[in-house]
């Protein structure tokens, strides 16, 4: 018992002292973080144009979990009281003038801290909103001495989190218009694509859901499903594609039975989906908009390359459909164009492709 007495006092003593301690000064909880959400807004040029975003969505994660807000008419997103934390600031807008256009910004490691305004700007870029993206193009023909270019492919990738369907989506070569303002421009400034040389489509409607696209898979897509190296030994397997082009309008067109295949949309074309070994452009479209001789709607492309021989060449797609543009790889070098990294795609092929050393087909 004197034990106890011994050590009670001390502790009650040291247990009164802590109960007088000042409380903090500022309360958790007290923070202000004010986001101003601007994004390009350029269509027809180079140089970014920026605009403040109204109505943005704002994904704020941090330690606490994540929160979804939205910037005001002035595109400004201001929080009170939001908790001290490190965290990462998502902006997503789509295009208020083009559809097929996301504005995407990222903030990360933003500290805020109770009692503090923290104030900060996120810019927003251009991305493809539609899923799918052309992620390479192999054209030039493989290294040889006997012009061979018949092995060509053009892969998809779907970059999305969910299934697509290619029900009655086309596919096609624009390299017409040269009398105009040249191919894949609008030449009458009236919302279409002109110049569409070849047209060949899916199977299907465009609604339909008989051609599912799993997320994150490619879609090789050969202008002949054979095995090229049988003809030349520095070719490639197509024996294998997803799908092949073939002209039922031709009388010589070698169809794979093992593949399913894209149908010729024009009858007065008779030869293969060729395309240039290393200049023209290439279009994938929902299939909405079939008038290829009037013009393909540019609210129903999906996704477009241009590819030139030369960097200084005209440019003459739609900037709409691509900003830039490929410089190609050399005829017969068996080199192939393919997207820098997988499932990017900011409508700028000069940022987006590079060349790599050898074709890759349904692969990165």
């Amino acid at each position: 018992m004197k034990y106890y007495k011994l050590f009670a006092l001390p502790l009650f003593l040291l247990l009164l002292n802590s109960c007088n301690e000042n409380p903090p000064v500022v309360q958790e909880g007290y923070a202000v973080l004010k986001i101003v959400a601007i994004g390009d807004t350029s269509l027809g040029s180079q140089v970014p144009q920026y605009a403040l975003l109204k109505n943005a969505k704002v994904i704020l994660t941090s330690e606490y979990g994540s929160m979804v807000k939205y910037t005001d008419e002035k595109g400004v997103l201001t929080v009170n009281g939001i908790p001290s934390s490190t965290y990462s600031i998502s902006i997503r807008k789509t295009h208020p003038s083009f559809p097929n256009i996301l504005l995407v910004g990222n903030l990360t490691d933003q500290v805020v801290t109770s009692g503090k305004v923290v104030v900060d700007t996120i810019k927003a870029a251009q991305i493809a909103n539609t899923g799918i993206a052309i992620n390479e193009i192999y054209s030039c023909g493989p290294v040889n001495s006997v012009f061979f270019f018949y092995d060509i492919f053009f892969e998809l990738y779907n970059y999305s989190d969910e299934i697509k369907y290619l029900d009655g989506m086309m596919i096609m070569r624009v390299s017409g218009n040269s009398a105009g303002k040249g191919a894949g421009a609008d030449e009458g400034d009236d919302g279409d694509i002109d110049g569409v040389t070849y047209a060949y489509k899916f199977p299907g409607n465009p609604g339909e859901k008989n051609y599912p696209f799993l997320p994150n898979t490619f879609k090789v897509l050969a202008v002949t499903a054979i095995d090229h190296r049988k003809t030349v030994p520095s070719s490639i397997d197509l024996s294998h594609a997803d799908w092949e082009f073939y002209n039922q309008y031709s009388t010589a067109d070698f169809d794979n039975q093992n593949v399913p295949n894209l149908i010729n949309m024009r009858p007065d074309n008779h030869t293969e989906f060729l395309v240039g070994l290393n200049s023209d452009i290439i279009m994938l479209s929902s299939g909405v908009d079939s008038n290829w001789e009037d013009g393909i709607d540019v609210n129903t492309v999906i996704d477009a390359v241009e590819y030139r021989g030369s960097a200084t060449i005209r440019k003459t797609a739609d900037p709409r459909i691509d900003k830039g543009f490929v410089v190609g790889p050399s005829k017969y070098s068996g080199k192939s164009m393919q997207r820098r990294e997988l499932g990017v795609d900011t409508n700028n092929s000069t940022l987006d492709f590079e060349i790599i050393p050898v074709p890759t087909p349904g692969r990165q």
